[in-house]
């Protein structure tokens, strides 16, 4: 339903997932990352090696986003629910 307003933004157990990992571009950030190591490959390999910690880095802003969107979604549902219970 979201898709129709905002394409590409799909809804997930946690929110709404702005950006899905597809084959197609998983090629594209490798081609692009090739093109980086051609160019400047201390820059491609620094890259390759900060990935992980700055993935690491934000785990936590991560599951703080779950928690907080859980959170609203149950707010929202105990607001809902007497209307779901009569019947609206």
């Amino acid at each position: 339903m979201i898709e129709y307003i905002v394409p590409g933004l799909k809804e997930t157990f946690y929110g709404f997932q702005p950006y899905t990992l597809t084959a197609r571009n998983m090629f594209i950030k490798f081609i692009l990352w090739l093109l980086l190591l051609l160019l400047c490959w201390p820059l491609a390999i620094l890259a390759l090696l900060l990935y992980p910690l700055v993935w690491l880095f934000l785990l936590p802003f991560r599951l703080i986003g779950i928690t907080v969107n859980a959170f609203f979604r149950f707010i929202k549902a105990l607001f809902l629910l007497p209307a779901r219970v009569l019947g609206g």
